[in-house]
């Protein structure tokens, strides 16, 4: 049972991730899937890579030991393909597609030199490792490039052999240097190929596939097929995906911990009826944006609640009274809801107070500002934005609701600092920033321009 953490948005500073390790551990976690992405310490001509708040050789080292000694197995993904690398100048000329920073162009020998310094990298920091997980989903665009083009046109040649020998090329690439390490890919590349042309590739001796699915309603008989023709075609073992945050929504900022514990049950029934021994594990992924370009989704503590739940479920091998008990005893929560939004109670597990305040900001801000400048008649009708513009208002009007208004600004204002306070234990600047200006700004802003226009009509 690995806990996926996605370091590419909002990144929790070392420290913070060294206080939730203990906790994931009580909760029947087994080992990390870490996606660095821009936040690890990439030296020499891959330095362009990192990003100003990645972690330091020191940090991680510090992290990794600690995971180690909380029994926890970690596994590095690098996702190729690799949009955080071919978005910058030096590296596009490796794009697949000239403008699009979405696949790598796997004809150039350079393409598998940066592969090969990229895990080079990853490995020095990394002792013991039995997996290494190498990305390889959603490779868009693959097949459009000339050079592409071109190998496709000779014969026997398909977008599907394309995809395989790129595969074969990354994974052989490690394989070769670190041979007692295991590649894992993301296999929904693969799920609508035939067993034959998987059979043929020679991919299936080289990797083991991850199967991902998210949804509530996953169609467990499929899977079980699918499970069954992985097999069939010589992959040893196979690996579900579940996720308990940031696959809800594109912009989410709060986890429905019920869909997620949904989405483990059906998975509990896929283990259950697929042949034996053939799973190695399960990675409950914890999306932070939906691609390196997305906004933010759900921040790790706001959805700790969520991966308790859901951990513990799977340990289980259920949900019942008594594993919620032991979750809320785990989280120093008294009323855990999975079928609501959390409500505003406070929990003591590292970050449970940035819950709180996201859960006010979420429910209640742009609402509460909306109800005042959308729904007041005394704002709609008689400081509406013709009288804003010109600055003129009744003076009797104003005291209908300009105290409302510095009043509600005062209040969120001090909420917001609270927040600010609460992040900046947790994340960094430019993550904390993000946050603020997408959830928070909009409607604080609206309010301040309001408070202001009065002051000045």
């Amino acid at each position: 049972r690995l806990v996926h953490l996605d370091l590419k948005g909002a990144a929790p500073r070392a420290q913070y991730l060294e206080q939730v390790l203990p906790l994931l551990h009580a909760l029947g976690a087994t080992g990390l899937l870490l996606e660095y992405e821009d936040t690890f310490p990439y030296t020499g001509p891959l330095e362009p890579l990192q990003a100003p708040h990645a972690y330091s050789p020191a940090e991680l080292r510090a992290l990794l030991s600690r995971a180690r000694a909380q029994g926890l197995d970690v596994v590095p993904l690098l996702p190729f393909p690799l949009q955080f690398v071919l978005k910058h100048r030096e590296f596009a000329h490796l794009r697949e597609v000239k403008a699009l920073p979405n696949a790598l162009n796997p004809h150039k020998e350079e393409s598998l030199a940066l592969v090969k310094a990229m895990i080079d990298q990853v490995m020095v920091l990394h002792e013991d490792l039995q997996w290494f997980h190498i990305g390889c989903d959603e490779v868009y665009y693959l097949g459009e490039g000339e050079e592409s083009k071109q190998w496709l046109q000779q014969q026997d040649n398909t977008p599907e052999k394309l995809c395989l020998s790129h595969i074969k090329a990354v994974a052989t690439c490690l394989a070769s240097s670190y041979p007692r390490v295991t590649p894992i890919v993301w296999d929904d590349m693969l799920r609508g190929m035939s067993e034959e042309t998987l059979a043929e590739s020679g991919v299936p001796q080289l990797v083991q596939p991850m199967i991902w699915d998210y949804a509530t309603d996953i169609d467990v008989e499929g899977k079980v097929q699918l499970v069954e023709k992985y097999h069939r075609c010589g992959f040893s073992k196979v690996w579900f995906a579940s996720a308990f945050k940031g696959a809800t929504g594109v912009n989410q900022s709060l986890t429905l911990t019920g869909h997620h514990l949904r989405n483990q049950l059906e998975w509990l029934q896929v283990a259950s009826r697929s042949p034996a021994g053939v799973l190695e594990g399960i990675v409950l992924t914890g999306w932070q944006r939906y691609d390196h370009f997305s906004v933010l989704c759900e921040l790790l503590p706001v959805a700790i609640p969520s991966l308790a739940v859901c951990l513990q479920a799977l340990k289980n091998g259920g949900y019942s009274e008594k594993v919620k008990e032991n979750v809320e005893k785990l989280l120093g929560m008294s009323n855990l809801e999975i079928d609501t939004y959390m409500s505003t109670s406070l929990g003591t597990f590292p970050g449970s107070n940035i819950l709180t305040l996201v859960t006010q900001v979420s429910f209640y801000l742009k609402s509460s500002v909306d109800e005042l400048l959308e729904r007041n008649r005394y704002v709609t009708g008689w400081f509406s934005p013709y009288h804003r513009k010109r600055k003129i208002i009744h003076p009797i009007m104003m005291h209908h609701f300009q105290p409302d208004a510095v009043s509600l600004l005062s209040k969120w204002n001090a909420v917001v600092q609270d927040l600010q306070a609460a992040m900046e234990q947790v994340f960094h600047r430019c993550a904390i920033e993000e946050w603020m200006e997408e959830n928070v700004h909009p409607s604080l802003q609206k309010l301040q321009q309001v408070v202001d226009d009065l002051d000045e009509a």
